[in-house]
């Protein structure tokens, strides 16, 4: 069985080969998303844990979160749902799909690093791999470079290097700016606004409506005066 290695700190993964299958005995039968230490892989690998975050068995079937047996299932997939991409709008198809419990029958295990044993492994934790794009999101931005809600996450945005002359640089997701607070002030005294002009208009309406009931009233009692009138000149 191969298993993928990736180790999120350094930003590096490697394939490991895995003839022996004793050395995989403590991964079998674990869902994903559960730590198993890796002592039983080899020397190497002493002191390491890792997190199961999937694999794919050995017709190409990825694993899927949730599904709680060793075998492939089909389920009737839509939109929003993992292992499925969306090809028409509002379609929906029925896919085969690995269950999350680690097998025999599988051709790749991805493993992340959560825990470096006491020996680097080669390829792996020895070099670092800088990421490629910085972080988007403001809250991110602030807590990768430790800043204060004062501080402006304008000027640490990551950028990079189209060619000598250009940079680029992501746009900054749910930056709170002075616009947007205007904006949604605007937009408060807007739906204020509203309320309170729905709100003269129901008294003005329950007002006239009092009114139209009174001369309806009157109307009435008028026709009656005016019905005995004429019965009595008779």
């Amino acid at each position: 069985m191969k298993i993928n290695i990736a180790n999120p700190t350094t930003g590096l993964q490697k394939v490991f080969e895995i003839e022996d299958d004793k050395k995989l005995l403590p991964f079998y039968d674990k869902r994903m998303s559960t730590e198993v230490s890796g002592d039983s892989l080899g020397d190497e690998f002493k002191g390491c844990m890792f997190r199961i975050a999937g694999g794919n068995d050995k017709q190409g079937f990825p694993m899927k979160q949730g599904i709680l047996c060793n075998h492939r299932v089909r389920l009737l997939f839509k939109k929003g749902m993992s292992c499925y991409r969306e090809r028409r709008k509002g379609c929906r198809k029925r896919k085969s799909v690995r269950g999350c419990v680690v097998g025999p029958d599988l051709a790749t295990l991805s493993l992340v690093l959560v825990k470096k044993g006491s020996e680097e492994l080669p390829g792996l934790t020895d070099d670092q791999r800088p990421r490629r794009l910085g972080p988007k999101r403001a809250s991110n931005i602030r807590k990768l470079f430790a800043l204060e809600k004062k501080d402006d996450v304008r000027k640490f945005v990551v950028r990079r290097e189209v060619n000598d002359k250009k940079t680029k640089a992501p746009k900054i997701q749910r930056l709170v700016t002075p616009a947007l607070l205007q904006r949604k002030r605007y937009f408060r005294s807007q739906t204020r606004a509203r309320m309170v002009l729905s709100k003269k208009l129901k008294q003005e309406y329950s007002k006239r409506v009092v009114e139209y009931r009174q001369e309806q009233k009157e109307l009435r009692a008028a026709e009656v005066a005016k019905k005995k009138k004429e019965k009595v000149s008779k």
